[in-house]
């Protein structure tokens, strides 16, 4: 069976950011699997978002930029979140586009 996605919108392309509520997170892991190159497991069992360098962003809040060719499955990410803990949203304004508190 084929699954098929429509590509979400970001009003114009705008840059995107993403964080991820640990306090929310449930370690399913489900994030990991759609964007690797984002967001990866830790010890504690709870997820992160990765930086440019591969690095593991720890301080509550740390927000990384999302690559351009990985919205979709970011996006995803956020939808498929068990915990509803996922926020994607414009750089430039902080509204959320993706996540618990999208408008």
């Amino acid at each position: 069976m084929t699954v098929t996605h429509e590509a979400p919108s970001t009003d114009g392309g705008e840059e995107l950011e993403v964080w991820i509520d640990q306090d929310l997170c449930t370690g399913d892991g489900i994030c990991a699997q759609y964007a690797p190159e984002v967001f990866e497991l830790d010890i504690d069992g709870l997820a992160y978002v990765k930086d440019s360098d591969d690095e593991l962003l720890q301080k509550p809040g740390a927000t990384t930029r999302v690559p351009l060719p990985l919205i979709r499955d970011v996006a995803d990410s956020a939808k498929e979140c068990p915990g509803d803990c996922i926020h994607v949203r414009r750089i430039s304004d902080k509204v959320e586009v993706f996540g618990p508190d999208a408008e």
